[in-house]
């Protein structure tokens, strides 16, 4: 299946969807509370899907009623009303693609003593959870791992914990998630340069919400044990920085702009960073209460840093595709870890519609050009690469054909309906 974008830059206004990252932490500490809490736009994405089936399967009664309520199947109005207790049980758990949830249930597993196989589907079995297995194996737990099938069983211990900084935040997160119901301390040791630290942050303030106690030290954190989730009755999930990321840059190629609406300027996520990042390639960007509006200015290039906002790059990429002079994504080779390789994929992608793109090292190097030609964008099922070619189509003389565009319900599934609401920028 392919969707064909018409060539051309757009104007318009969309909304803000729900913060994945946000909403994978408030339903964690929701299901972990004892009492029931309501979770308002946690939104209905693959991975947020994966997250709730998880937290089902591992904390609702044996033989038992189901205490999840989604909302019904197709989760109306992004609410859920959570209240999971009752014994644990093994069984069978879908992750789907989802290396959020995997990399956050692992641990949350081992905390709660259950016996557990999760289904890792798409890449995923491919994506590295070693470091972190390796930390929960060492402190009381079995992981087998066998293909697309992850076995784990046995009780996590407290203890002292060391994990790279430099592979995944979602390491630290999970265990930062799960070591406060312990039976006793733990500390945990990063080594190396931490990236994605605002994803850590979104973490820890996700626990100090739940009224979970976690102390920094020099080298990582200190974390109390014997604690108990308690998340107030009524959480609100913020509108996604990452998803509105690339309307901005749709915004950043049009003379009219592109708004988005339901985004906090003072969010700790870290793709917020695209605000100043518009700015120092030209773009006019105006912020307003929760509305973020862009509009094109005199685009050139310049040298980004992907260390901290991975998720953001193909949408960017393309935007630079257009831009004067030569940019620089320096620190992107963690995006060869993603669904997809994303720092080999992104330029691919780019070529074929015209760009001047190709990786040095674990940097993409764009020479923008005035336009692209357009031509088939390959998204190697990755939702990031989908979005990324509809901000190239605006930048196009010829419509853009998508591979596979259904892959953006991982994330996004209102994506290809949001920017079919946008005007042609004439």
């Amino acid at each position: 299946m392919t969707k064909l974008i018409e060539p051309g830059a757009r104007r318009g206004e969309v909304r803000a969807t729900a913060s994945k990252s946000q909403a994978h932490r408030y339903l964690i500490c929701a299901a972990l509370t004892g009492h029931t809490v309501r979770v308002e736009n946690a939104g209905s994405s693959q991975d947020i899907r994966a997250t709730l089936a998880c937290l089902s399967a591992l904390l609702y009664a044996d033989g038992g009623t189901r205490r999840l309520d989604c909302g019904g199947e197709e989760m109306e109005g992004g609410q859920f009303s959570v209240q999971l207790h009752g014994k644990r049980r093994a069984g069978g758990i879908d992750c789907g693609e989802s290396g959020t949830t995997l990399r956050f249930m692992l641990p949350l597993t081992g905390a709660l003593g259950a016996d557990a196989e999760f289904m890792l589907r798409g890449r995923l079995p491919e994506r590295p959870i070693e470091p972190l297995a390796r930390e929960l194996c060492a402190h009381g737990m079995n992981i087998e791992h066998r293909g697309n099938i992850l076995r784990c069983s046995g009780a996590l211990r407290p203890g002292a914990f060391t994990l790279p900084g430099d592979v995944s935040s979602q390491f630290i997160s999970g265990l930062l998630m799960a070591l406060p119901m312990l039976p006793g301390d733990s500390t945990l040791n990063i080594t190396g340069q931490l990236q994605s630290a605002p994803y850590v942050a979104m973490t820890l303030e996700a626990l100090r919400l739940s009224g979970i106690s976690v102390t920094e030290t020099a080298d990582g954190y200190h974390i109390p044990g014997g604690q108990s989730y308690d998340a107030p009755e009524m959480m609100t999930v913020e509108g996604d920085w990452s998803n509105a990321a690339p309307f901005l840059c749709m915004g950043a190629l049009s003379h009219s702009g592109v708004a988005v609406t339901g985004l906090n300027p003072e969010s700790v996520q870290g793709d917020r960073a695209i605000v100043q990042i518009l700015r120092e390639l030209g773009a006019v960007v105006e912020v307003c209460g929760d509305r973020v509006s862009v509009r094109r200015g005199t685009l050139h290039g310049a040298v980004i840093d992907a260390a901290m906002i991975p998720d953001i790059i193909p949408a960017l990429a393309a935007l630079c595709a257009a831009a004067d002079g030569e940019t620089r994504i320096a620190n992107a080779g963690r995006l060869r870890l993603k669904e997809s390789d994303r720092l080999g994929g992104t330029a691919r992608l780019l070529r074929a519609l015209g760009a001047d793109a190709r990786v040095d090292g674990d940097s993409l190097v764009i020479r923008g050009r005035p336009e692209l030609s357009g031509g088939t964008a390959e998204t190697e099922s990755d939702h990031r690469m989908a979005m990324a070619a509809a901000v190239a189509a605006c930048a196009c003389r010829g419509a853009v054909t998508v591979t596979d565009p259904g892959c953006v319900k991982k994330s996004y599934p209102g994506f290809w309906d949001n920017l079919s609401s946008l005007e042609a920028d004439k």
